[in-house]
């Protein structure tokens, strides 16, 4: 055991190293008996391929590079494939990244585009397909732009015919109803195919605000006729929708103040607990009915787990495993449920559960008990997990006595020890979102810190999900305020109570938390430094059309309307206040980034310019909204390791100076 400062800890979890593990399973999805997901490969330039889980056992990505299985659609995207059985056969439809055309495939073949090219704005665009087999179509959400602007768009849902006749013909794709909402996820079908449901909102609402569940019937020539709204409103946030077996709608709302499941309108486990999450992406599942009536759900506060939920008693009985959190994502074939867990020791693996295979009833009927297994992208020890971090879940007090949730990762390391008299630095870390939350799972970035000796702090401030609709509402309006006054006060506790150095505090965060990290080092002397990722600096750009469409109005409620207080705008902006900058920081930026675009970054700057503030600006080139590129991440995370090293005099070893100008 080696006595050494804090932060010049000899560490096995490199900057590579992390970088390699970036990323988790997504998207699962059941091809006949198969489970099928997609992956990240950071060292294939940041794409995502398709995986499939052969019946036998054997793992194998199903598209070589460069393919890249992802939508842009809304800019964060949606689910991006289906597939299913045909003649014997898997026949998948996917949408590739770099064209966003919906491309047909059969194994050993090539990929056939189905849609075609648009060159009016950003295209045409395509999410959550359905492969609907009797009519010869896959059905989908399709996003379609009709001018240059961010906000020159409609999204519709739409049937592409299987055949490819619509590769060079949009006319060919089929409107399966009208443009009369903003925002649409993808239709789900009823079970005798009758009838249609699906989620509408519209700006300036976000879908945590408040979304329609709608529900049409299909017609004989497919389209959808007679749209009624039969649940959610602008004040109710319907998350997810689907129908069970037996024809009867289930939906996730928030309109107790918890995301909770209904029935038909009847709930069927009122818990002051969620049972969905916040929209980003179109496709994501908290739930998903079985064909014996059973609902396999994620679930939870402040944390998920995977469930099996009988809807007649209410009762849930967790699968069984060493999993503390689940993604939302979900797919069921027959009893099988396959999901995507992870722990404090572990990285997100999919992970099956056979509820017929594990049954066990009480004498009631209840739900089954059962373990579930990893099937897919089997968590390995790449160090040894004696230098992963130690979590402690806690809460604190914030402005006003009000709670604010984070997870503490001390330093650690099984081969050193500090002097006895030293205190750690800590990195305090703001999420993005900001309409989101830090989740309590083994991220080698945070290790990368805390096996050198620097500690880190993940803050849930008030406005993160996972605890009910009035934490979440915290923010509204007082963006800029709350997350901000949340972070200093977590990291002014740690200080207070010896946990960490007052001296040696920093801050960072990636996009709205980019931004919290901005306003905190312009409002507040709390922090040392601070590291500021892909971030929102100057509001009234942002909220005048500088972001994509589906957040071109989230400061109505983040910040306030804009023609009413523009002056808060003013105000609260980073940009509009950089002279108050004292602390060192890192600024970095995607080039390629639509939703908060590099111009924000680049009046940042004017506006500090011979204040001689030690800072640095790295921009990436084919980088976007989160970087995706190993070489990318291994540059982030040892440039922000150099910052901290300067600013609190540590000696890391082996790690690159970053230059910091004036």
């Amino acid at each position: 055991m080696e006595t050494l400062p804090y932060g010049s800890w000899p560490s096995p979890i490199d900057a590579a190293l992390a970088a390699a593990h970036d990323g988790h399973p997504e998207y699962v999805g059941f091809v006949g008996d198969e489970a099928w997901w997609t992956e990240p490969r950071p060292t294939e330039g940041g794409r995502r391929t398709l995986v499939r889980r052969r019946v036998g056992g054997r793992e194998e990505s199903v598209l070589p590079a460069p393919w890249n299985v992802r939508s842009r659609v809304i800019e964060y995207g949606g689910h991006p494939w289906a597939g299913a059985i045909v003649d014997g056969r898997p026949l998948v439809v996917f949408v590739d990244f770099a064209d966003q055309r919906l491309y047909r495939y059969e194994l050993d073949g090539e990929p056939q585009p189905l849609t075609p090219v648009s060159l009016v704005g950003g295209g045409l665009r395509w999410a959550e397909p359905r492969l609907v087999l009797d009519r010869g179509e896959v059905w989908c959400v399709l996003e379609e732009f009709t001018g240059d602007g961010p906000t020159d768009v409609r999204r519709v849902p739409a049937a592409v015919p299987l055949d490819g006749s619509a590769a060079q013909d949009r006319d060919a794709v089929r409107e399966l109803a009208d443009a009369r909402h903003r925002f649409v996820t993808g239709p789900r079908l009823s079970p005798d195919g009758r009838s249609a449901a699906w989620l509408a909102w519209d700006h300036p609402r976000m879908p945590w605000d408040g979304t329609e569940l709608v529900v049409a019937g299909v017609a004989e020539d497919g389209t959808l006729r007679r749209q009624r709204t039969v649940a959610g409103g602008p004040r109710e946030s319907i998350a997810q929708v689907d129908w069970a077996a037996d024809g009867s709608l289930l939906y996730a709302s928030d309109r107790t103040g918890w995301w909770n499941l209904y029935r038909d309108g009847t709930p069927l486990c009122p818990r002051e607990e969620e049972f969905a999450g916040p929209l980003w992406k179109l496709g994501q599942r908290w739930f998903a009915p079985l064909d014996s009536g059973l609902i396999a759900v994620v679930h939870g506060r402040g944390a998920t787990a995977l469930g099996i939920l009988d809807p007649e008693t209410g009762e849930i009985v967790d699968a069984a495993g060493p999993w503390t959190e689940f993604a939302p994502t979900l797919a069921v074939h027959g009893e099988r449920v396959v999901a995507v867990g992870a722990s404090p020791r572990s990285a997100y693996e999919v992970v099956e559960l056979n509820t017929l295979r594990h049954a066990r009833t009480d004498s009631r009927g209840g739900a089954p008990i059962g373990r579930a297994r990893v099937i897919g992208a089997e968590h390995d020890d790449a160090v040894d997990p004696a230098h992963y971090p130690e979590p402690q879940i806690r809460t604190f007090t914030g402005p006003a006595g009000r709670d604010v949730h984070a997870h503490i990762y001390p330093p650690h390391n099984p081969g050193c020890v500090p002097p006895g008299d030293e205190l750690p630095p800590y990195v305090v870390r703001a999420h993005g979102g900001p309409t989101s939350r830090a989740p309590l799972v083994l991220d080698l970035e945070i290790a990368y810190f805390t096996s050198r000796g620097i500690g880190v702090a993940e803050v849930n401030y008030g406005g993160s999900t996972g605890h009910g609709r009035e934490y979440r509402n915290r923010l509204r309006e007082q963006w800029g305020v709350v997350d901000v006054e949340d972070c200093a006060a977590v990291a002014l506790a740690l200080a207070d109570e010896g946990t960490a150095d007052r001296d040696r505090l920093a801050i960072r965060g990636g996009s709205a938390g980019g931004w919290t990290t901005a306003a905190s080092l312009t409002s507040t002397d709390v922090y040392a430094c601070g590291t500021i990722i892909y971030p929102v600096l100057d509001l009234a750009g942002w909220g005048a059309g500088e972001t994509h469409d589906f957040e071109s109005q989230y400061l109505e409620t983040l910040v306030g309307p804009l023609a009413e207080v523009p002056a808060r705008y003013v105000e609260r902006s980073p940009t509009e206040h950089a002279d108050r900058i004292t602390a060192p920081f890192l600024l970095l930026q995607g080039l390629d980034d639509v939703i908060c675009p590099p111009a924000q970054c680049e009046r940042f700057l004017e506006r500090i310019a011979g204040r001689r503030v030690p800072h640095a600006y790295i921009a990436f080139e084919g980088e976007g909204h989160g970087f995706r590129r190993a070489e990318t991440m291994i540059r982030v995370l040892e440039s922000e390791l150099s910052l901290y090293a300067q600013v609190f005099g540590l000696n890391p070893r082996d790690v690159p100076t970053l230059e910091l100008s004036k």
